[in-house]
């Protein structure tokens, strides 16, 4: 299980370096990432956000461009979790109704009759509680669809996973932030650390 974002960029992007698009649509946030991922990873948060037709932003360029995401109440963006079992080579990936600011409502599939369905035609994701289990069916519009079977103790343990993922990958952020956005570190931060449910650093 790892936290992802859905990227579908960066293209002439220049307000600080990012790496070159990649051939996949999503984008594993871990600490393991180099420092030209982490300004990919953060100008896709920026983006989503972003709102250029608000009046009310500044003028200069990088301060317009964080504009969005440092006056949204609950900045978010397009991602999730993805899940991959090793022994079918069945992904399980995050649904178009699906943001990464979610990952914690994971925690309801240990409760009866939890439920949480990621989307809608073409693709719907759907994860649940099946009995004593958690069961993650990729498609649930599709007869037959790819499913992964998960125990609770399973799901725990990813879970602690993906948080320690996220944690680490802050932590790269807090250390990238002053220099590629000198004075404006701190707000970045935080609103990274609240699009990714983490305590501000």
């Amino acid at each position: 299980m790892q936290p992802v974002l859905e990227l579908t960029g960066p293209y002439g992007f220049d307000l600080w370096p990012v790496a070159a698009p990649g051939p996949d649509d999503w984008f594993p946030l871990s600490g393991e990432l180099t420092p030209l991922e982490v300004g990919t990873a953060v100008w896709r948060v920026v983006d989503y956000n972003d709102l250029p037709e608000d009046a009310a932003r500044p003028a200069d360029p990088l301060d317009a461009f964080l504009y969005g995401m440092l006056t949204a109440d609950l900045p978010v963006v397009a991602g999730g979790l993805r899940v991959v079992d090793d022994s079918t080579g069945t992904t399980f990936v995050p649904g178009c109704c699906d943001g990464l600011e979610d990952w914690r409502e994971w925690r309801r599939l240990f409760s009866a009759g939890g439920r949480i369905h990621y989307g809608h035609p073409p693709v719907s994701p759907l994860a649940e509680r099946r009995g004593d289990g958690i069961l993650l069916t990729v498609d649930a519009e599709q007869d037959g669809s790819p499913t992964i079977e998960l125990t609770d103790a399973e799901l725990t343990r990813m879970l602690a996973g993906v948080e320690r993922d996220l944690t680490d990958f802050l932590a790269l952020v807090v250390a990238w932030a002053p220099q590629h956005l000198p004075g404006r570190e701190a707000a970045v931060t935080t609103a990274i650390a609240q699009v990714l449910d983490l305590p501000a650093p």
